[in-house]
């Protein structure tokens, strides 16, 4: 399965990969038809479609079909089905920002600051547990610009034209009181049941052993390689930082992690030494996922 995973993808490779995942979502029963399911759906997989050319852009795995096969697996074992509305919307946002930022056209990218900060400023008043975002946006410019006080600036003034219009919008309906939740320091939500988490114990062993691989064979990988993990790197950060400090039993907030986590393990699968070192990790994944999946039915 690895071999014919291995090769190289296109673009129409992607709506293969969403109706795939569609099936496997109807199959198990897990859409609920209501008005904000619908909403919440919709959205959800906009975020999920960008997604999939979030690989091609990023450049990592040689367009291969392998990450865009994780990716659905772990979407699929991640997704609840009624979703809220403020995952489904970080989603999206995320994904719409890894494009922007790993655009080709350098013109472009520079333009796209200021809207990068109103869509952060979007993403965190709709759900402000997404703030570690921000700071790998930070931290993306501060390493990667040339003239920082001035993206900075950009990114400051998008981020305050969505704020100042929601407030402007909320007081003028009549919510003239500041909500707590607006502030996400304090009540973090530590998980308190382990016994599902403990069926994707295989997954995480892989993804700590596929970044320690990396730092021991760092030297021998190009400039451009290096800059790339180092960059999904820090988004895998932001968005572990999210799930551990808010994720308490919703487990869909797991979703954050699966575009990093495709990327990470494809990669190592892929530098494994051999054959069947591959084919083990890749069934090891899939069932760890799987076996997680499960243990929301009563089967």
């Amino acid at each position: 399965m690895f071999k014919l995973l291995s090769k190289e993808s296109n673009i129409f490779s992607i709506p293969v990969y969403i109706v795939f995942l569609l099936l496997m979502v109807i199959a198990f029963n897990i859409f609920k038809f209501s008005t904000l399911d619908v909403v919440s759906t919709v959205v959800t997989f906009a975020g999920i479609a960008l997604g999939y050319f979030c690989f091609n852009t990023i450049g990592l795995n040689y367009q291969t079909h392998l990450p865009l096969f994780l990716y659905t697996f772990f979407i699929f074992a991640f997704y609840p089905g009624d979703l809220d509305i403020g995952i489904a919307v970080a989603l999206l946002t995320n994904s719409f920002i890894i494009l922007t930022l790993t655009h080709n056209d350098e013109e472009l990218r520079r333009k796209s600051i200021v809207l990068v900060g109103a869509i952060l400023a979007l993403n965190y008043l709709v759900l402000p547990a997404t703030w570690p975002m921000a700071v790998f946006v930070l931290l993306h410019i501060i390493i990667t610009s040339g003239r920082i006080l001035l993206h900075l600036f950009r990114l400051l003034f998008g981020a305050l034209l969505i704020v100042i219009s929601y407030f402007t919008i909320m007081y003028f309906f009549g919510f003239h009181s500041w909500d707590e939740a607006y502030f996400p320091f304090k009540d973090f939500r530590v998980n308190t049941e382990f016994h599902q988490l403990l069926y994707l114990i295989p997954v995480a062993l892989f993804l700590i052993l596929a970044v320690a691989d990396h730092f021991a064979n760092f030297n021998k990988k190009s400039p451009v390689s290096k800059f790339k993990y180092t960059f999904v790197l820090i988004f895998s950060a932001a968005q572990l930082t999210t799930v551990v400090l808010y994720m308490g039993n919703h487990y869909e907030f797991l979703l954050l992690m699966a575009l990093p986590a495709s990327i990470i393990l494809s990669r190592l699968l892929r530098f494994a030494k051999k054959t069947w070192q591959k084919e083990l990790g890749l069934f090891l994944i899939i069932a760890s996922l799987l076996a997680f999946k499960l243990t929301f039915f009563n089967l």
